[in-house]
């Protein structure tokens, strides 16, 4: 058995120096100040992190939203509390729209990248790119798609696993804050095919089946913010997926079981089900 945790969205936040107020991350200050810094806490990440290493899984999937404000210390603190949970090989993470909150943040030209764990393939994609004001839009662009259509081809046959940070479909409501080339992203799917798609950035947790190749769905599923403190409008507590895996040459056996933080602050398991 291969078992993968999938956690997303610690929103780790420092405050910005006044210099670096006068752009985007001034009005996101505002918003941290607010609100935003009563619901994402380090001491809940701290424990879901620590509920996390007991399980001892194989590999971890954090997809974005790492940091807040993309500041150079934030960048340090991830790195650091990514050290805590599984060494560099064990690990695979993608970055979100926070961690590329403005210009000069970008490095995405070293995704898309394939990650091989025995008959697992995970595909890392980055849809964070700069936005305006009050947006928190994402994309892929046309080179990572092509790419992407290439790797899934490469990697038929393995249990196929893609890593994003915007969901693969949106409601209109979510429309200032969805992936821009979603329809094209579901188009690549729908060609080539893969076994699941892991997302984060709407704080909750969700499962929406997608077309795939030859008649077969792909089930998309989102995570809450693991740095959450309690339920907030319609985003979820803390919580992380673990799934655990079986099978070879496309006969698979995978069953998700979700973890959730109480309001007692007590980390159990909330649900599980099968999606092959």
């Amino acid at each position: 058995m291969f078992t993968l945790a999938h956690l997303s969205d610690l929103h780790l936040a420092l405050t910005p120096k006044v210099s670096e107020l006068p752009s985007k991350r001034g009005l996101g200050f505002i918003n941290w100040q607010r609100k935003r810094k009563y619901i994402h806490r380090p001491d809940v990440l701290a424990e879901i992190a620590r509920d996390l290493r007991a399980r001892s899984v194989d590999h971890i999937a954090v997809t974005g939203d790492l940091t807040n404000f993309s500041l150079p210390g934030e960048y340090a603190w991830a790195r650091r509390w990514l050290e805590t949970i599984g060494r560099s090989g064990e690990v695979t993470v993608v970055p979100g729209n926070h961690d590329v909150y403005v210009r000069g943040a970008e490095g995405l030209e070293r995704f898309p990248f394939i990650r091989r764990r025995g008959d697992v393939t995970l595909i890392a994609l980055s849809t964070g790119v700069p936005t305006g004001p009050f947006l928190a839009t994402g994309r892929l662009g046309q080179r990572q798609l092509a790419r992407l259509a290439e790797m899934l081809e490469q990697a038929r046959g393995s249990f196929r696993i893609v890593l994003i940070h915007h969901p693969p479909r949106s409601p209109a409501r979510r429309f200032t804050r969805r992936l821009t080339d979603s329809a094209d992203l579901r188009r690549v799917l729908a060609a080539k095919g893969a076994e699941l798609l892991l997302h984060g950035h709407d704080h909750r947790r969700s499962l929406v089946w997608l077309d795939g190749a030859g008649n077969k769905k792909i089930p998309a599923i989102g995570v809450p913010s693991a740095s959450a403190h309690a339920r907030h409008a319609d985003e979820d507590p803390a919580g992380y997926n673990v799934f655990q895996l079986e099978g070879a040459g496309g006969n698979w056996r995978c069953e998700t079981v979700s973890y959730q933080r109480g309001a007692d602050g007590a980390i159990a398991e909330c649900a599980r089900f099968r999606i092959y």
